[in-house]
C-alpha cells in the first residue's frame, strides 16, 4: 500500500473528519510503525471517533434519550490479515503487543478490564451472529485521551468490529449494530455495565438525539454549527481515572433499577416524573435516598436530552445553553457522580465551578460522560476562549483545555 498516495486519494474525506486538521504525517507514522513491527505493509486504516455526551447523563442504560457527538479525536489502526486466528495489535504507548487466539472466544475472568477481554469479546460477538472473523496485525494509535470520559474504550471497541467488518466481511455491518457488538465485549468481557450511547455515538458519528426505549435505537440526526455561532466546544481535562471507578458506575444503573423495581418496572424508561413524586412516599425507606435522587435525575434528564435537541433544530441557543446547565446541576446534585468516596480530589466541582465564574450569561459548562474524573465539557464564546483557556490550564495543568469539533462520520475505513 502506498500510504501517500492513499492519503492524497482520500484528502476531501479525511479533512472532514479532522476539521481540516492534517492528518498526513500522523498516518504516515502508523504506517511506517506497522512496518517496524510486523515487516510488512498494512492494507487499510480503520478510525472510530470518541464522543461526547451534551445532554442525557446516565439515561442510556434505562432506555433513556441521549444528545451526543461524535468529535474528531479518535482511535486509528493500521491493519493486515493473518492466516491464522491470532490478534496482534501493538498499541502507541506499550512496549509489548496485545495478542489473543479468537479460536478460544470463551470469557476469561482473569481478563476482565483489560485490552484482551475487548478483542476477544468483539470476535466471540461477531461470530455468533454470523459473521466471518480471522486473525489480523494491527498497530493502532488514539488522540482519544485514556480515562478523559471521551469513551477511549468505546472507539476502541468500535474500531475492532470496524477491522473485523473490512478484513472479512466487505464492510456490511450497520454503525447501530456495530454499536451493540461493541457495547456486549464491553458488558460481557471487559466487566463494564455501560449503556449503549458511547458505543451508538462513536459508531454513528455526527450530533444526533438518540431514543434507547425503542429498538433498534432511533438515532436523530441533528445538523448545527456551533462555531457558525460564535462557540467554541471544550472539554477540560480535569483530572482523575476512570480505570478503577467501574464499582462507582456500576452502582448508578443498579440503583435506578432499584427504584423501577419498586414501582413494578424493569427499568425506569416508563415512569414520569409525576409518577415518581407520587410514588415517593412509599419509597422512601424502601430504597435508598440516594437511589431515589439518581432516579429523579433520570425521569427529569431524559426529557432535558429532548428539549435540547429541539431548542437546536430551532435555532435557539439561549433555551439551548439553560438546559446544558441545568442538566450538569442535575448530575452534580441528584445523580452525584462528582466525588468519589475514597478520594478527597474535587477536581470535577472545581471545574464547574470556575466555568460557572467565567462563563455564566455567556456559555454553558456541564460535567461530562461517567463522571467522577475526567472532563467537563463547556460551550464557551470564540471572543473569551483565550481567557477561559488560560484560567482553566493554570489550574490543571498546560494543555487542559481542549477544542473540539463534530466529526460528520462515526467509524471509517480508508482504503
Amino acid at each position: 500500500m502506498d500510504v501517500r498516495q492513499l492519503l492524497a486519494k482520500n484528502a476531501e474525506r479525511l479533512s472532514a473528519l479532522y476539521a481540516g486538521v492534517d492528518q498526513t504525517a500522523r498516518y504516515e507514522a502508523l504506517a511506517s510503525a506497522f512496518r517496524a513491527q510486523f515487516g510488512r505493509e498494512p492494507v487499510m486504516f480503520v478510525s472510530a471517533p470518541g464522543r461526547i455526551e451534551v445532554v442525557g447523563n446516565h439515561t442510556d442504560h434505562q432506555n433513556g434519550w441521549v444528545l451526543a457527538a461524535a468529535v474528531n479525536l479518535d482511535t486509528v489502526a493500521a491493519i493486515a490479515p493473518r492466516d491464522d486466528t491470532v490478534v496482534k495489535l501493538y498499541s502507541e504507548g506499550f512496549d509489548t503487543p496485545f495478542e489473543v487466539d479468537i479460536s478460544d472466544t470463551d470469557v476469561r475472568a482473569e481478563e476482565r478490564e483489560s485490552t484482551l477481554a475487548l478483542i476477544r469479546g468483539v470476535a466471540a460477538r461477531l461470530r455468533q451472529l454470523g459473521y466471518k472473523v480471522g486473525g489480523f496485525d494491527a498497530s493502532v494509535t488514539s488522540t482519544v485521551f485514556k480515562g478523559s470520559g471521551l469513551s477511549s474504550s468505546a472507539a476502541f471497541e468500535v474500531m475492532l468490529v470496524g477491522a473485523f467488518d473490512a478484513l472479512y466481511n466487505g464492510w456490511v455491518i450497520d454503525p447501530q449494530e456495530n454499536a451493540r457488538i461493541s457495547q456486549y465485549a464491553e458488558n460481557i468481557y471487559f466487566g463494564k455495565p455501560s449503556g449503549l450511547m458511547d458505543q451508538m455515538a462513536s459508531a454513528v458519528g455526527g450530533l444526533s438525539i438518540q431514543n434507547f426505549g425503542v429498538q433498534p435505537t432511533a438515532v436523530e440526526a441533528i445538523a448545527y454549527d456551533f462555531s457558525a455561532k460564535g462557540y467554541a466546544v471544550c472539554v477540560v481535562s480535569a483530572g482523575g481515572e476512570h480505570g478503577n471507578l467501574t464499582s462507582e458506575y456500576a452502582a448508578i444503573p443498579a440503583e435506578m433499577k432499584s427504584v423501577a423495581a419498586a414501582l413494578g418496572e424493569e427499568l425506569l424508561q416508563n415512569v414520569t416524573p409525576e409518577q415518581l413524586f407520587e410514588a415517593l412516599p412509599r419509597l422512601k425507606n424502601k430504597v435508598s435516598d440516594r437511589a431515589i435522587l439518581r432516579a429523579i435525575h433520570f425521569v427529569t434528564d431524559t426529557r432535558r436530552a429532548q428539549e435540547a435537541a429541539n431548542a437546536l433544530k430551532r435555532d435557539d441557543l439561549n433555551t439551548f445553553f439553560d438546559i446544558v446547565i441545568r442538566a450538569g446541576d442535575s448530575s452534580w446534585e441528584m445523580l452525584q457522580n462528582l466525588y468519589v468516596a475514597t478520594s478527597d480530589n474535587q477536581e470535577i466541582p472545581i471545574a464547574l465551578e470556575m466555568s460557572r465564574i467565567l462563563l455564566t450569561g455567556r456559555g454553558a459548562w456541564r460535567n461530562h460522560g461517567g463522571g467522577f474524573a475526567g472532563t467537563i465539557l463547556a460551550f464557551v464564546p470564540f471572543e473569551m476562549l483565550d481567557e477561559y483557556r488560560t484560567a482553566m490550564d493554570a489550574t490543571f495543568g498546560e494543555h487542559a483545555t481542549t477544542v473540539l469539533a463534530i466529526r460528520p462520520e462515526g467509524v471509517v475505513k480508508i482504503d
